[in-house]
């Protein structure tokens, strides 16, 4: 007999007695019954170890799928609780007032057109304002702010805008929240995916774009979260990080409708800049089916890129029948891009360690620098001694090991983008070769700017 006929022949005996018991005696059988059948049904959770009486239960599994009721009851909830965190914080209208409270307040004199505020009058400010501000009031906060004031007071400015920025950060946090399908504080590519997207319409330096353009931008926004903030490919970023990086900052930018072409150009998020890293993709693919093989993005930049390190592309990332799509395509860019950057390196270096030993030696140096070598002759120059770059590259990362260089050497001697240049690259390395005489040509310019 199942849990449900139970409940019924109970409710049945109930019905029969009703009239000797009280509604609330009733009430309460019911209940005990229900707990009783259902925690016999799904079997009892008490445990006998004596841990449980001092140590309270801090884990809870996540509803399987076919549970479909718990699944439910666990995202009204999560709605709930974001609808209610959402509530707490301070409106335009709770924000102008304010404003209003600590211009009123405000403690003078004034450094320069600055208005300042001493701690009595914080306090003065904090009992006006309401239980909803009264976070922002607190002893820390105003020495947080405090800076080199004579009179120990703080910018009624900067304390508006901390608010504000706190403010934000919580509204952006409850935004993205609510696209937290698993409820666990980060994002998998989906999700982060479906943020940007219904963000679109709301950002008008977008207002451009066709709409059969919208999933490529999405591609590229979501590429660039997912490569910085993510580099060991667990297909998911934490929310906080997206808070804690400028990229959210980057993309929000966008709704500004008087932002600067040069600002739209050094965007990754932009119109113009998506389409010009989309376009770039489209002029590399000379058969237009969709993917670059690597005869293709040979041509990619200047067309510099020895043979040697784009075979290892094709060989390290992913790729369908020895093609790249465009989504590893963006990946190769921001490397490309970014190679300053420790996630750029780590992308880089993965593939400079041909030996797949976790350091680069004397080989892998060499393996990659003869390409560099053979291109040099293709262009009628004289080849470089290896045994010379071999030697600056070693003295430019300083490595803990004379004889290997590992990431972290390479990110922390602040030489990678030049290491890397020097080795995959036959521009970068003539750049890299010539670069006393390039300084010499850029002073001699700035010098005859200035004459004139």
């Amino acid at each position: 007999m199942d849990w449900v006929q139970k409940l019924k022949d109970y409710n049945t005996k109930k019905e029969a007695i009703k009239g000797k018991r009280s509604e609330s005696d009733i009430k309460y059988e019911e209940t005990e019954e229900f707990n009783k059948i259902y925690n016999k049904c799904k079997g009892s959770r008490k445990q006998n170890h004596n841990s449980y009486t001092s140590i309270p239960r801090f884990y809870y599994k996540l509803p399987a799928e076919d549970e479909v009721l718990l699944q439910k009851l666990r995202e009204e909830s999560r709605a709930v609780f974001l609808q209610r965190r959402s509530r707490e914080l301070l409106d335009n209208d709770e924000l102008q007032n304010l404003w209003f409270l600590l211009d009123k307040h405000h403690t003078p004199p004034l450094v320069g057109e600055d208005q300042m505020i001493n701690y009595e009058d914080f306090l003065r400010v904090a009992e006006e304002a309401g239980a909803k501000c009264k976070p922002f009031f607190t002893a820390t906060v105003f020495a947080k702010l405090q800076q080199t004031d004579p009179y120990g007071r703080i910018s009624i400015m900067q304390f508006f805008n901390y608010v504000m920025r706190k403010v934000w950060l919580h509204q952006t946090r409850i935004g993205l929240s609510l696209y937290d399908v698993a409820g666990q504080g980060y994002l998998k590519e989906s999700d982060l995916e479906n943020y940007i997207l219904e963000l679109i319409p709301t950002l008008p330096q977008l207002d451009g774009l066709e709409k059969s353009f919208y999933s490529f931008y999405v591609c590229t926004a979501v590429r660039k979260f997912f490569f910085f903030l993510d580099p060991m490919r667990t297909g998911k970023i934490k929310i906080q990080d997206i808070l804690a990086c400028s990229f959210l900052d980057d993309l929000l930018e966008l709704r500004d409708e008087d932002l600067p072409k040069d600002a739209q150009d050094s965007n990754w998020f932009s119109a113009p800049s998506a389409l010009r890293v989309y376009g770039q993709y489209l002029n590399l693919d000379k058969d237009h089916n969709g993917m670059l093989s690597k005869d293709e993005l040979s041509r990619y930049g200047t067309g510099t890129l020895t043979d040697v390190f784009l075979e290892r592309v094709f060989q390290e990332c992913l790729t369908y029948d020895g093609e790249m799509d465009y989504k590893t395509y963006l990946d190769f860019v921001l490397a490309l891009e970014n190679r300053k950057e420790p996630q750029a390196l780590q992308y880089i270096f993965k593939l400079l360690d041909v030996q797949g030993r976790g350091y680069l030696n004397v080989f892998a140096l060499n393996f990659f620098f003869r390409a560099i070598q053979e291109q040099m002759k293709m262009h009628g120059q004289e080849p470089v001694s290896f045994a010379d770059v071999k030697d600056e590259i070693f003295d430019m990362v300083k490595p803990e090991d004379p004889l290997k260089i590992a990431l972290p050497d390479l990110i922390n001697s602040g030489q990678g983008e030049t290491v890397t240049s020097i080795l995959i690259d036959l521009n970068g390395f003539w750049t890299y070769e010539n670069r006393e005489v390039l300084v010499a040509e850029a002073n001699a310019e700035e010098s005859q700017e200035q004459e004139v």
